[in-house]
């Protein structure tokens, strides 16, 4: 071997040992999964903000029912003035102080709204809990597509074993016919389709490992891990107990726990409150008041009095919009059909969770059929291709028989695969629309 050989040998050796290397392989199950999700998800984190802001919001309207206090400075340079008759004649000139300065403190506290203050606060607060609702709900749809790209995994796992396995089975048959042909018992053909659907295996453990690529990066992105990261789920996945429940525990559980019914609930609330908030616009607001002032000089003479003028005040002042009463009609019956369409919504939710209930439950129960069915097929395949193979062997059997015999068992075993995981992914399904993972 030349030196350059060697060299090249050597570099590739070194890449794939740093590529090893550099490779995590991440074993979790589900519920670090979900533990991960929570608190690396970039998309909860964008809900988990609105609820601080809308805790924050809360603050502000709360800070409503403080007084209002202005106060204000200032200093002017004031020019002379000129003084006329009422037709404009005999004007004379007017010396003036030429430094003025105002001072004003001024103070108010609403004592009556007509219920708007206290409108607006149980409106942040619902607000707040709508953010709240959001954030559950988010964290709900992303622990739930979680779930999927994981359960995506461990289907994807159990098809490469399937698939390797029956390779190896497919390789031990053209092995065997190999031998059989150097001793004139097998065609030449027999071997060359055999090896066909070796390749078609071949193709198809490719198509899979792809895929698991692709839900792995998948997992990886949301999960904000290293890209080289591969993860790889609980081995004990399906062992794990199923709660099995009847239709009306899980109806009972969506009742109490369903995310989109509580929303509906909130925002009927929501608009009850702005029905209030239009409806105290037709009242009269009624305020105490205070004020210390500071002004100079006195213009209110003539000749002008250069001192200063101290005064101040404190009393209730009212004020009612007259014009509300023909104004704010339309839009305190816009606010009262808003509840009921809100109230309207609210049934209507509760019909579709029903409705996702019972078709999830349904299903449900149908991937247990499914289960069932599927370990059936697999005996029976297995069985069908044991005694093909012995046929074939002893040349009682085709090679189509043969051929037959090996789709059916691999089609079996894959479907078995697929029956276990469905199980799982509906019981995820279940618990998903009750948002109760």
């Amino acid at each position: 071997m030349s030196k350059r050989e060697r060299l090249i040998g050597l570099l590739c050796a070194t890449a794939l040992c740093s590529q090893s290397l550099c490779a995590q392989i991440l074993q979790i199950g589900m519920e670090e999964l979900f533990r991960l999700a929570d608190e690396k998800s970039q998309s909860i984190q964008t809900y988990r903000t609105g609820t601080e802001a809308a805790h924050e919001a809360l603050k502000a309207a709360k800070a409503q029912r403080y007084p209002d206090v202005n106060i204000s400075l200032s200093a002017s340079y004031w020019g002379n003035g000129r003084l006329w008759d009422r037709d404009f004649s005999h004007a004379m000139a007017i010396d003036m102080p030429h430094f003025g300065n105002n001072f004003a403190l001024e103070a108010q506290q609403v004592i009556y709204a007509g219920g708007a203050i206290n409108s607006g606060i149980r409106q942040a607060e619902l607000g707040k809990v709508l953010a709240e609702l959001d954030l559950q709900k988010n964290v709900q749809e992303t622990r739930f597509l979680l779930a999927g790209h994981y359960l995506d995994l461990y289907r994807l796992d159990n098809q490469i074993r399937v698939l390797e396995k029956n390779m190896g089975l497919t390789e031990e048959v053209i092995a065997n016919m190999k031998a059989r042909r150097e001793q004139g018992t097998v065609l030449k053909n027999d071997i060359t389709r055999y090896e066909l659907q070796k390749e078609q295996l071949n193709l198809q453990l490719s198509r899979v490992r792809d895929a698991r690529k692709i839900a792995n990066h998948q997992l990886a992105t949301t999960l904000h891990l290293p890209e080289d990261t591969e993860i790889i789920p609980d081995a004990s996945l399906l062992e794990r107990q199923i709660l099995t429940l009847t239709e009306k525990e899980w109806q009972d559980m969506a009742e109490a726990h369903n995310i989109l019914l509580k929303q509906m609930q909130a925002t009927v609330q929501m608009n009850k409150q702005k029905v209030r908030q239009e409806r105290s616009g037709r009242l009269p607001h009624i305020s105490l008041v205070a004020a210390e002032h500071l002004d100079g000089p006195i213009t209110i003479e003539v000749p002008v009095l250069d001192n200063n003028f101290n005064y101040w005040y404190i009393g209730v002042g009212i004020k009612y919009n007259l014009s509300s009463l023909f104004k704010n009609n339309k839009k305190l019956e816009q606010a009262r059909l808003n509840v009921r369409q809100a109230q309207e919504r609210c049934q209507l939710a509760q019909e579709q969770v029903e409705n996702a209930v019972q078709a999830g439950y349904v299903n449900f129960l149908t991937a247990f059929t499914d289960l069932r069915t599927q370990e059936n097929s697999v005996k029976l395949a297995d069985e069908n291709y044991s005694v093909t193979d012995n046929r074939y062997k002893n040349g009682m059997a085709l090679l189509t028989d043969m051929l037959d015999a090996s789709n059916m068992k691999l089609s079996a075993d894959l479907g078995l695969v697929n029956a276990r995981v469905n199980i799982l992914y509906n019981y995820y399904k279940m618990k998903y629309i009750t948002h109760t993972l």
